[in-house]
């Protein structure tokens, strides 16, 4: 049982990697759509190329062995499904693969050179895996420790600090373009 409990969390690590690095690809590949020739050209075909063997060396079969080995883990501990601590937990991990999915589809569209996102709209979306992560580990460690009012306060708190970070960000980032 430990050793399918750890290629689950080797599997969550690998996956997660797997989205952070995704989406930053997709900003990278936007912005390089908006420079000049022949850098436009390069750039894109390089990061069209590394977004495919990430995604499909790396995050896809990593998103599915996360299911296979937690489903397995839960087979050992059948009673995890009737606490509350769990039900929020497969909530989360629900709309992390919702998460995974719009992702796929934003790759299928870059793909095929259509550009639907800004480059700091994906800064933002980018940051949405970070808030799935912290509210499956606060959830998963603290179990019922944790009260739902607190914890949802301090996701909520969390993920304002994460887009005020952002915004901070996209101004440090434009003062130094027009340097």
């Amino acid at each position: 049982m430990l050793y399918v409990k750890a290629l689950h969390v080797i599997f969550i690590v690998t996956w997660f990697a797997g989205l952070f690095y995704i989406v930053r690809l997709f900003i990278y590949q936007v912005e390089a759509n908006e420079k000049p020739e022949p850098d436009k050209s390069i750039l894109v075909k390089e990061y069209k190329r590394n977004s495919k063997r990430l995604w499909f060396g790396i995050t896809w079969p990593s998103a599915i062995l996360t299911l296979i080995f937690g489903s397995w883990v839960l087979s050992y501990v059948p009673s995890y499904l009737s606490q509350g601590f769990m039900h929020i937990k497969l909530a989360l991990v629900f709309l992390l693969y919702v998460y995974h999915f719009i992702c796929h589809n934003i790759y299928k569209s870059l793909q095929k050179d259509v550009y639907k996102y800004s480059s700091q709209q994906l800064r933002v979306w980018n940051e949405v895996a970070t808030i799935l992560l912290v509210g499956i580990v606060f959830i998963i460690i603290l179990k019922s420790a944790l009260s739902m009012m607190w914890g949802l306060a301090g996701l909520i708190g969390f993920t304002a600090l994460l887009m005020i970070a952002i915004k901070l960000y996209k101004k440090i980032r434009e003062k130094d373009e027009s340097k």
